[in-house]
């Protein structure tokens, strides 16, 4: 079990860096060529079909950029793709769902205070409602809808709306921005796999056999990377929300991942607009800084409770009935649980730290790998060890986690 737990977590580690380094490969990809699109210049004597050009310096060399809007006239010899960056994206990030909240389901994705339910159900109703997200988006992409840019987008951002609600009715909070995030992120990626590729590639096979390469299939993909283009700023909070618990553990979450989807909008449309030399509009910033103290405003009421004292799930109960736990109790509850509460006394603390409670026994056993790592087989826990716990109270952290159960 100890050496499992320790190998899981280094695990994680590497799933989450892994993500972390595809999603900046792709969003940075993203930015770049939105910024270049919106920036190109039309001059007389262009290439046929050319739409437009920049010159960029970078890296000590210059760089010229021609755009076609529908293909050149003919099959160049070297032709870049830009997918691999979201495929692994989305790949590292199923993986890091996989070996966090599915794994750790009954601490991270299930709350029995908001729904009952097993572990294989959430995983199902987990799976279910990314593939659901993606389903009604692309199927809205593919109505009347999509003739207008801005009536689509507004049905859309009803529509995540719904689903943000929705999960909060379904998991924890932590596990419903998490899926709100994924299922957001999933459209994102999808629209490169199933839409954006596929209609290069189309395009790409007309030039080879020498047709003419239909507009259309340029036109829809432009609408699908503009969609993924104003909808990354809200997936990185989204995925960054984990951390912080005043946004995920409060009575209005929802409102505040649906108000964090129009504050990615007014950023993206400012940045937008200044690359395509078509104002400043400085009034976005304002919007968005009135917003986020409206967010801000919103994360003090509390998340409303049952009342009733949690129950350790069937997987904690080990840890309870360890000979260890009594001592362990004590330990936590003199040596973490002043943070660690419903209602922090140490000074200048005002929430739980990640959302993390270990004031009761439930709660302790519930997190039991987690005192295990963080403050038995490590000293990250408390921060410079201000509580003063001790190398012996630490071994007995270690001895109640690894003894559990035998």
């Amino acid at each position: 079990m100890m050496d499992f737990a320790i190998f899981w977590d280094w695990l994680s580690f590497a799933v989450r860096w892994l993500h972390v380094v595809t999603g900046i490969a792709w969003i940075g990809s993203s930015f770049y060529f939105v910024a270049l699109d919106l920036g190109l210049r039309q001059r007389p004597g262009l290439p046929a079909g050319a739409f437009g050009e920049e010159w960029q310096v970078h890296g000590g060399g210059f760089y010229h950029i021609q755009k076609y809007l529908v293909a050149p006239a003919e099959m160049p010899e070297h032709l870049v793709w830009f997918k691999w960056e979201s495929y692994a994206t989305w790949l590292s990030g199923f993986a890091m769902l996989c070996v966090v909240y599915y794994a750790g389901a009954d601490l991270f994705l299930i709350d029995p205070n908001v729904l009952p339910m097993s572990v294989p159900v959430g995983i199902l109703l987990s799976l279910a409602a990314i593939g659901v997200g993606w389903v009604i988006y692309d199927l809205l992409c593919r109505s009347p809808l999509s003739k207008s840019d801005t009536g689509l987008m507004l049905v859309l951002y009803c529509v995540l709306v719904f689903i943000a609600w929705g999960l909060t009715h379904l998991f924890t909070g932590r596990a419903a921005f998490l899926h709100l995030g994924a299922i957001t992120a999933t459209i994102m990626s999808a629209n490169v796999f199933m839409v954006i590729i596929p209609n290069q590639k189309i395009v790409v096979a007309d030039l080879i056999a020498g047709r003419k390469p239909d507009p259309k299939y340029g036109k829809i993909a432009k609408q699908r990377s503009l969609h993924n283009n104003y909808l990354t700023l809200p997936v990185l909070f989204l995925m960054l929300s984990n951390h912080y618990p005043l946004a995920f553990g409060t009575q209005f979450n929802w409102v505040i991942a649906s108000l964090v989807f129009i504050i990615g909008v007014l950023i993206r449309h400012y940045f937008n607009t200044v690359h395509s030399r078509k104002g400043n509009p400085t009034w976005t910033w304002l919007a968005a800084a009135i917003l986020f103290v409206v967010i801000i405003w919103l994360s003090t009421v509390p998340k409303a409770l049952t009342g009733a004292e949690p129950q350790a799930s069937s997987s904690a109960q080990v840890y309870v009935a360890s000979a260890h736990f009594p001592a362990v109790r004590d330990t936590v509850l003199g040596r973490c649980s002043m943070c660690h509460a419903q209602e922090p006394s140490y000074e200048g603390i005002y929430h739980a730290p990640k959302g993390v409670m270990l004031d009761t026994d439930a709660h302790i056993a519930e997190h039991a790998r987690e005192i295990y790592l963080q403050a038995g087989r490590s000293h990250a826990m408390p921060p410079a060890n201000v509580t003063q716990i001790s190398d012996k109270e630490r071994a007995l952290l270690v001895a109640w986690f690894e003894g559990a159960g035998k």
